[in-house]
Formats: C-alpha cells, structure tokens, sequence
C-alpha cells in the first residue's frame, strides 16, 4: 500500500521549471495525520547515494534547502490537501535524479524519515 505518490517529473531543457507534487494517500501514519510530519524531498541520481534537498516543518513555517538547491528550489505544503510540493526553477543537467518525497522527523539525513514514496523522475538535458 503506497502512501505517499509523487508526480509531476518529467524531461525539461536546462534552464526549465517543474513543480513535483506529493499526496498522502491517507490522514493517517501509523497513528499520526499527514499534519504531524515534517516533509522532505531527496534525490538520487544514478549510481549516486539517496541525497537531501530539501524539508518543511509541519506547519509549513520553516523550511531549509541544500546548498546545491538553494536560491532555484521551493518547498511548500498544504495540509488541507495533503500534499507537500518542490518548485523547481533553473534546473541543472546535475538536479537529474529520481526525486523522493518523506514523512518524518526534521533532518537532513534519510534516517530521520520514516515514510517514502515511490518516486519520480527527473531529465535534464543540457
């Protein structure tokens, strides 16, 4: 059973914009509601270990990026929906990767989260 579902990769020219979206499929996380994770965004390109970009508090107050990111990359939620969305503009044949989003605690290290979805990819060409 997938509870979390990104979408919205694709192939872009350098330069280029997505916005990669992430829906819960459910309120409820092992006895916690989507409102109670902090959410990230990971990425892993091929060969490459699963690296951080960004996350958001729970309430959306807070976030923090990677500097790779920092400046090009938007992260927001809204817990009304469930969703939790990366904007990203400027885009880098090296942001290729397969793009994660995950529930947690807040960290900047794969250990700190708990739920992951399926992934979705990411082409950049130069």
């Amino acid at each position: 059973q997938v509870q979390l579902v990104e979408s919205g990769g694709g192939l872009v020219q350098a330069g280029d914009s997505l916005r990669l979206s992430c829906v819960a499929s459910g309120r409820t996380f092992t006895g916690r509601t989507f409102s109670s994770y902090h959410m990230g965004w990971f990425r892993q390109a091929p060969g490459k270990e699963r690296e951080f970009v960004a996350v958001i508090s729970t309430s959306g107050s807070r976030t923090y990026y990677s500097d790779s990111v920092k400046g090009r990359f938007t992260i927001s939620r809204d817990n009304a929906q469930n969703t939790v969305y990366l904007q990203m503009n400027s885009l880098k044949p090296e942001d290729a990767a397969v793009y994660y989003c995950a529930a947690g605690r807040w960290g900047m290290d794969v250990d700190s989260y708990e739920l992951w979805g399926q992934g979705t990819q990411v082409t950049v060409s130069s």
